[in-house]
């Protein structure tokens, strides 16, 4: 994942509603399986056991996510195991063709997900973060910046 590609999803994550979060959650899973088949490919083993690694993390995150009291929770509790095995054996076998069924599992996940999350009212996770508005200013050789309005020394998390 590039700087830039990091920076983004920093900044969707500070302004996305629970759901976002979720969908958020798939795009950062499928990015890095993405990475973990271009590294197989050229042949660096432990920059794919990373990324494989990573991809883990995300699932394991939407499990930690789910209400088990609720449907359709379990049903997708069996799919994210069957995607954590289908990942312990693509990272032991070596074979990332495995990773395949997990792209496909995932980015149906992530097309329902991103067409229930506009209608979800739900403020955003986080609050008490700074509002950045793209395209307000431009920075030398007319390269796109941001503007932070409403600094102030009360940033994150309040305690």
């Amino acid at each position: 994942m590039t700087r830039e590609e990091k920076q983004q999803f920093t900044l969707r994550i500070t302004q996305a509603n629970p759901t976002e979060m979720v969908v958020i959650l798939y795009e950062m899973a499928l990015m890095f399986l993405q990475e973990a088949v271009q590294t197989f490919e050229e042949e660096d083993i432990t920059a794919y056991k990373e990324a494989v690694r990573k991809v883990r993390s995300c699932i394991n995150e939407l499990i930690q996510s789910l209400h088990l009291e609720f449907e359709p929770a379990p049903k997708l509790l069996k799919l994210y195991l069957f995607c954590i095995r289908r990942l312990a054996y693509a990272e032991v076998r070596k074979t990332p063709e495995v990773l395949q069924e997990i792209v496909l599992v995932l980015s149906k996940l992530k097309e329902a997900y991103a067409q229930i999350a506009p209608f979800n009212p739900t403020p955003a996770v986080m609050s008490n973060t700074q509002t950045v508005y793209s395209g307000l200013t431009y920075g030398k050789g007319a390269d796109l910046a941001e503007d932070v309005s409403g600094q102030s020394l009360n940033r994150g998390m309040l305690i």
